[in-house]
């Protein structure tokens, strides 16, 4: 039998339990979304009015992480969140608010399978883990904002 010398032999250890954790720690971060998403998504808004798209209507987007402006129809990056995005558009008497509920992206199996929750817990906090949808179709109503009668229906904003 032959012996390994005792340098060569704590080498060969090293690579055996290194290889290992390498690969269990890749594949945790694997199903982390803030580790393999990125942070900000283009979303396309277009705005309609009396069943006909209109162009040149101002909106704002937000949710709690920022607020972004676009001429519709139009594209502009956004940053993700789990909260819901707040689609503010005008134009002279026509106007709309839409909110829009972001969807968790496939990232989520990953998380519960890999990380046993905790990678849920940090893509929330990112909003890695979610995804708006990528076109935003507006309705745009005719009136006052203020006019109860004229406020827009309740998920007026089409996918």
């Amino acid at each position: 039998m032959r012996r390994w010398p005792s340098a060569l032999a704590g080498a060969t250890l090293r690579v055996r339990t290194g290889l290992p954790t390498a690969v269990l720690a890749a594949s945790a971060l694997a199903g982390c979304a803030t580790m393999t998403e990125p942070v900000d998504q283009y979303v396309m808004v277009q705005t309609v009015l009396d069943h006909q798209q209109v162009a040149g209507v101002g909106c704002v987007l937000s949710n709690d992480v920022g607020r972004w402006f676009v001429t519709s129809p139009g594209r502009v990056q956004i940053r993700k969140s789990a909260a819901p995005l707040v689609v503010d558009c005008r134009s002279g008497d026509a106007w709309t608010v839409d909110r829009i509920d972001p969807k968790q992206n496939s990232s989520k199996w990953g998380n519960i399978l890999l990380t046993a929750g905790a990678g849920q817990v940090v893509d929330r906090q990112t909003g890695a883990g979610f995804d708006y949808p990528a076109t935003l179709t507006v309705i745009l109503r005719r009136g006052e904002r203020g006019d109860a009668r004229m406020a827009p229906p309740a998920g007026s904003a089409v996918y």
